[in-house]
């Protein structure tokens, strides 16, 4: 994306100007989401609805119809993936809608869902601390709603990355800790099999859920979610 134009006023309402774009925008800091309307605004767009949460972002897509949806990934109430899934949802429902993500997290759980939903235009994924310039933002923004595809390359890397073997990063210990626990081995069972103590267990266990970046969730559907990825690989 182009970075060193020193005049953004090709991108305001105007003679020969790109149309103003009608925004849903999702942020759950009051402070951004503010900041995000006013340079919105200064820009010619109009913000028809700025919401906190992703239950209010959906019912605000279905009131406004907008020409493009801008949405964080971490929202309330438990501050996981909530705007990422419901940007997902929205797109299954509507393939042709709009969604550029703004994030400072690759939720790489989602994220490829995302990028692959529709026909894969229309859809963009962008880290917060990344963009370096206001432009690019902008820039950015018209080009997903125009149907183009903009994805930052760090969250290509993590996606790349996510689709190679999920166990290479495992210690030949945990690849075997893993092994009993997919033979549905308890804490205790897999300590008396290995010689350790239940708590070099749930050492070892920690490890293997951490290194396998699961999405955070109850503790026993991320042991079913690592028996799965040791089962695929």
């Amino acid at each position: 994306m182009p970075t060193d134009r020193a005049d953004p006023s090709h991108l305001t309402a105007g003679a020969g100007a790109p149309r103003p774009l009608r925004v849903v925008l999702a942020e759950d800091s009051v402070l951004l989401r503010e900041g995000l309307v006013g340079l919105l605004t200064r820009f010619g767009h109009e913000t028809v609805a700025a919401v906190g949460d992703a239950a209010a972002l959906t019912v605000a897509v279905a009131d406004t119809d907008p020409d493009v949806v801008v949405t964080d990934v971490r929202m309330p109430p438990d501050f996981e993936d909530e705007g990422l899934r419901a940007a997902v949802a929205l797109r299954r429902a509507r393939p042709t809608l709009p969604v550029l993500v703004l994030s400072q997290y690759v939720q790489r759980a989602y994220a490829a869902d995302l990028l692959d939903s529709g026909d894969g235009t229309g859809v963009g994924y962008l880290l917060k601390d990344r963009i370096g310039q206001v432009e690019q933002f902008l820039d950015a923004l018209r080009a997903v709603a125009d149907g183009g595809t903009v994805v930052d390359p760090e969250v290509v890397r993590q996606l790349l990355r996510r689709r190679r073997d999920p166990l290479r990063r495992l210690t030949p210990r945990e690849r075997e800790v893993l092994g009993l626990v997919a033979e549905g081995r308890s804490n205790s069972a897999i300590a008396r099999e290995l010689v350790v103590s239940d708590a070099a267990v749930v050492k070892h266990i920690g490890s293997i859920l951490a290194k396998l970046d699961l999405p955070p969730a109850g503790d026993t559907h991320r042991r079913v979610l690592a028996v799965l990825a040791y089962l695929r690989s």
